[in-house]
């Protein structure tokens, strides 16, 4: 059952983004800087993709307000008025709302809404083949997901254990129109261990908590559905990609529980053939990831906790803490980002 965020969560929080306690601290790694093929632009959309070089990927992932602690970020509910195909696209599924649950804290159980605020990265790029020439049965599978990040590591997971669907404490996590997995190209069970020093700030943690009857993993888990989009799934993104040439099929990665920071998360990827050049193939591609607002929000815990006074959680996850580490999720999300798009745009190139 759900509960408040306690310190020892807020540090983990951190951890996620990889930050830990400055005995802990890393040096800060030159990857924390794009990568000279990735060009970053206001809008994607705005950009000739005929006016793109071999290898080049447009980038934009909405950080227009360096100043903010959360710049990047925007909440859930701005978010679909904001850019509505966008969110249309990009949420779990059509009409989905922010978590309402019960929560049950001394022995009082009382109702929870839960905020979301939602990170965005958007890429583009173009492969010198015509859409229909890439294979997208090859693209959705479980060893094709494993490439995109090695740090990650998957597995099968039957649809029966998916955890919305079995535990009733999670059933405000269920699709209202079917069950997860239903007849998706593949169902996933992925974790990820926290790399370098990290597991230690996890043990840190841990401690601040001695007693507590949760402890907090040194890894984070989730479970997904692939899915291969044919060309009818796929027609309305022309809506999101404002390319307007018919899209020949997509993929699509919804991530529907995560154990912890995050509530949900997707990747999506939609094919279409090049405006007046069907030689070509326009590739748009989408990472999507919902934080839990209270992880940002409770600021005032950290007194509690000296080791946070001087980390914000927005700081860290967005990548702008010299605690940030490694090239995965322990980088922040704007560098998990890029380097996931950066991966997919080389796996379709050579297929």
């Amino acid at each position: 059952m759900p509960r408040p965020q306690s310190p020892a969560t807020l540090v983990l929080a951190l951890c996620l983004g990889a930050a830990c306690p400055p005995a802990l601290a890393q040096t800060p790694a030159a990857h924390t800087a794009p990568a000279p093929r990735v060009r970053e632009v206001p809008s994607v959309a705005a950009v000739d993709p005929a006016g793109l070089k071999p290898g080049e990927i447009l980038f934009t992932d909405h950080r227009d307000n360096p100043s903010a602690p959360e710049n990047g970020l925007i909440p859930y509910l701005d978010w679909l008025k904001a850019r509505p195909a966008e969110a249309q696209a990009l949420s779990p599924y059509p009409g989905y709302k922010e978590p309402d649950y019960t929560v049950t804290l001394n022995g009082v159980t009382k109702p929870r809404h839960e905020t979301l605020k939602v990170y965005v990265a958007e890429g583009r790029f173009v492969v010198a083949r015509p859409a229909e020439a890439i294979d997208l049965k090859d693209l959705a599978s479980l060893a094709f997901i494993q490439a995109m990040d090695p740090a990650i590591k998957h597995r099968t997971l039957d649809p029966a254990d998916v955890t919305p669907t079995k535990d009733p404490a999670a059933a405000f996590a269920r699709r209202p129109d079917r069950p997860w997995c239903e007849g998706a190209t593949a169902c996933i069970e992925s974790r990820y261990d926290l790399e370098g020093k990290l597991p230690l700030g996890v043990r840190l943690a841990n401690k601040l908590e001695e007693g507590s009857a949760k402890k907090i993993a040194e890894f984070v888990s989730f479970q997904s559905e692939l899915r291969q989009l044919d060309a009818a799934q796929a027609a309305p993104l022309t809506a999101l990609t404002k390319i307007d040439t018919a899209p020949v099929g997509g993929l699509e990665q919804t991530i529907f529980w995560v154990n912890q920071i995050l509530r949900f998360g997707k990747f999506l990827a939609v094919l279409q053939p090049m405006p007046n050049d069907p030689q070509k193939t326009v590739v748009t591609a989408y990472v999507a990831l919902a934080i839990k607002g209270d992880v940002l929000d409770r600021k005032a815990e950290y007194a509690r906790v000296p080791v946070l006074k001087n980390l914000l959680p927005a700081q860290v996850l967005m990548g702008n803490s010299t605690f940030n580490t490694g090239t995965s999720i322990s980088a922040g999300l704007p560098v998990y980002a890029r380097n996931r798009i950066a991966a997919f745009a080389d796996a379709v190139a050579k297929r």
